[in-house]
């Protein structure tokens, strides 16, 4: 029997997995960890510059330092690890062979190649233009030929995932709908496609500008259609860091979306309305009609802040009624108290979504009002609140899924079980607080990318408060906290992949593609399963998680007028 139709069966929670999609998922995530890990050390470098007390490299180098770590963690850690949960999501919860795997094969080795090429660019010294690479500001041509050839490498990666998803269909692997899951991955795969085009739209003339084909590259239509590939890249890990928890609440409670119709239709919010959202990038930009601005940044992107509600929503609540069901109704929070913390899993979900709605989404609405922008354009607060979407909302996610996937997927047993309980909380809240007093300093008009922040030397010196030396000093020691808590992931992921204990499993089995897999579904894949769920319609039955969206609704609702209350000091009137 061909290897390439082949099935492993996984005793313990009963996903199928198919031998080339198994493969490709581990060397993805492997890449992944490998770019958070050259990330990483750039990140300490960038923050012990930060840091005035400190102030550790020469401003070249702090360029140098902050683009590179801009592009490993921002597209190469997080697009590398979304590769490996697309293939999960449609090969190993579909229960299908993957389509095309010598096309995945190849997608893969691009990304590599992209990825490596990009780095050396940017480590030859000249190519420090920061992730956004702002044209007329140039880079050397394998700057923008590394993050081309990355791009085409991961459309290749999203067309075998809905070639898979045809496959699934076709050989009738399941039944209805996908599991909510998969629909949250098709969600993300389309919001790649349209990133990847747009990217290709305005990184291909860059690249021929690089050489010396193109004369002249519009700064203004560069920054604008730049952004629909720079902004929309995030969006791809919104609806895929979204998937993680709805699968990590399966995985843990066994827990079925409260309305899977509901949450389908955010999924479709993202799809339609999320895109738009690079537009509070440009409000502050000449050139940009008022009509456009508005739109963009109110009424569209509005229905987007309205999914991620949703879903912030429904995640809690699903876990909220599983729990329930369990015998946990003591109190409007007894269901929460008795939660496993000391699950990695579950905990590092739990604070990304806290992390991703209390300080992302918040200051996300508040930096797509016009007015309000005007306070913190180009501060360190734009990075704040971005730190606090990707890294505390996707990476943390991510990490949580990490813990479920190596006995899983790797079949190890995990290194270091008591640091991996207490490593999303390090790593979580150090990076709240490392996002909270950037956004502070960024309120006082701390600059977003300059190397320093007290302009020693200059003609026309400004001297901050010392209420910004403060929150920098404290966004700095939460940031090596945040640091601490990445270490520590590196180590067990690291460590128990290629040292763990191998989980012998008597009960393996492999089956064909054409027999059927997994004939028998263990508890975790039942509830991957799509079951049409619409318990919000019977009845009150998430009162706690509806205290909390109240909570979070006057956090939401203070925060905004607090900010307009700094816009009415900027032109007092009288």
């Amino acid at each position: 029997m061909a290897v390439n139709r082949m099935f492993r069966v996984c005793p313990t929670s009963g996903l199928s997995f198919h031998e080339p999609a198994e493969k490709l998922i581990r060397w993805n995530a492997v890449a992944a960890v490998v770019s958070l890990l050259v990330g990483g050390i750039l990140s300490l470098l960038v923050i012990l510059t930060r840091w005035q007390v400190v102030h550790l490299l020469p401003p070249d180098w702090f360029y140098l330092a902050l683009t590179a770590h801009g592009l490993d963690m921002l597209i190469f850690w997080i697009i590398f690890f979304e590769i490996a949960v697309l293939y999960f999501c449609a090969s190993t919860l579909l229960r299908c062979r993957i389509a095309a795997p010598r096309w995945a094969w190849a997608g893969f080795w691009l990304m590599i190649i992209g990825a490596l090429v990009n780095n050396v660019a940017v480590f030859r010294g000249d190519s420090s233009v920061m992730f956004t690479s702002y044209a007329p500001m140039g880079a050397h041509p394998a700057f923008y030929l590394g993050l081309i050839l990355f791009a085409v490498g991961a459309l290749v990666a999203c067309f075998v995932f809905f070639g898979t998803l045809v496959v699934a269909k076709s050989e009738k692997t399941y039944n209805g709908s996908v599991p909510l899951v998969t629909f949250g991955a098709v969600t993300a795969a389309i919001i790649a496609v349209f990133t990847i085009a747009s990217g290709a739209i305005i990184l291909i003339p860059t690249f021929l500008w690089s050489l010396g084909y193109v004369s002249h590259i519009d700064s203004l239509m560069y920054r604008t259609v730049w952004w629909a590939f720079g902004h929309s890249a995030q969006q791809i890990n919104v609806a895929a860091h979204v998937s993680v928890w709805y699968a990590i609440a399966a995985i843990v409670f066994n827990a079925k979306p409260m309305s899977e119709k509901v949450s389908r239709a955010a999924f479709l919010l993202y799809i339609f309305f999320l895109q738009l959202a690079s537009a509070h990038h440009l409000l502050a930009d000449p050139g940009l009609t008022s009509h456009w601005k508005i739109f963009n940044t109110s009424y569209a992107m509005y229905l987007a802040v309205l999914a991620s509600m949703v879903h912030g929503l429904t995640v809690p609540g699903a876990i909220e009624v599983a729990q329930r069901n369990k015998g946990f109704n003591n109190g409007l929070f007894e269901w929460l108290r008795k939660a496993p913390w000391s699950n990695p899993s579950f905990s590092a979900m739990f604070i990304s979504l806290v992390g991703f709605g209390f300080l992302g989404g918040i200051s996300g609405v508040m930096m797509g009002t016009e007015q309000l922008n005007l306070i913190i354009h180009n501060t360190i607060y734009v990075p704040g609140h971005f730190h606090a979407t990707v890294v505390i909302g996707t990476t943390l996610a991510f990490m949580g899924l990490t813990y479920f996937l190596i006995p899983t997927l790797f079949r190890r047993e995990l290194m270091f079980p008591g640091m991996a309980k207490w490593q999303p909380y390090i790593f979580g809240l150090g990076m709240c607080g490392f996002s909270l007093f950037m956004m502070g300093a960024g309120t006082l008009g701390v600059p977003r990318r300059h190397w320093d922040m007290s302009f020693a030397g200059n003609a026309l010196p400004y001297e901050f408060p010392g209420t910004a030396w403060l929150m920098m000093s404290l966004m700095a020691i939460f940031g090596l906290a945040a640091i601490v808590g990445g270490i520590m992931y590196l180590l067990i992921t690291v460590g128990s992949v290629f040292l763990g204990k191998r989980i012998v499993t008597p009960g393996f089995a492999y089956v064909r593609a054409k027999d059927g897999v997994a004939p028998t579904m263990r508890p975790v894949e039942v509830a991957f399963e799509s079951h049409g769920t619409n318990i919000g319609i019977a009845g009150f039955a998430a009162p706690g998680t509806f205290i909390l969206a109240i909570v979070f609704l006057i956090a939401f609702i203070l925060y905004y007028f607090v900010n307009w209350k700094y816009l009415s000091t900027v032109w007092p009137l009288s």
